[in-house]
C-alpha cells in the first residue's frame, strides 16, 4: 500500500516561498513508469495540477505556473518537494501531492494514491 504524506507550514506571507515536501512509503519513487505530482484545490475551485517529477527524475510544470515553481526530489529519503515562489493570497488553496501513471491529469481518478492534503494559507 503506497501512502503519501504532505508536509510543511500552513501560513505563508505574501511574497514569499511555499515549500511543501511529500514523504512516500510502500513504494519507491524511482519506479518505473510514475509520475509524483503536486495538485492544488483553491476555495471554491476544482483540482489544478501544478507540476510532477516522473520516476526518472524529469520535470513537468503548469505553463501557467512554470515561471514560479520547481519540483525536485530527494531519492535517499524517497520525498519529493514543491516551491512556489512569490506567493500571493490567489496561491491559498489546499495543496495535494499524488501519484499517477500519466503528466498533467486534473481528474481524481487519473490518480492511484493521494495525501490527505495540506491548507496553506497565503496572508499578512
Amino acid at each position: 500500500q503506497v501512502q503519501l504524506q504532505e508536509s510543511g507550514p500552513g501560513l505563508v506571507k505574501p511574497s514569499q516561498t511555499l515549500s511543501l515536501t511529500c514523504t512516500v512509503s510502500g513504494g519507491s519513487i524511482t519506479t518505473s513508469a510514475y509520475y509524483w505530482s503536486w495538485i492544488r484545490q483553491p476555495p471554491g475551485k476544482g483540482l489544478e495540477w501544478m507540476g510532477a517529477i516522473a520516476y526518472d527524475g524529469s520535470t513537468y510544470y503548469n505553463p501557467s505556473l512554470k515561471s514560479h515553481t520547481s519540483i525536485s526530489r530527494d531519492t535517499s529519503k524517497n520525498q519529493f518537494s514543491l516551491q512556489l515562489s512569490s506567493v500571493t493570497p490567489e496561491d491559498t488553496a489546499v495543496y495535494y501531492c499524488a501519484r499517477g501513471t500519466v503528466v498533467a491529469g486534473t481528474r481524481r481518478d487519473e490518480y492511484d494514491y493521494w495525501g490527505q492534503g495540506t491548507q496553506v494559507t497565503v496572508s499578512s
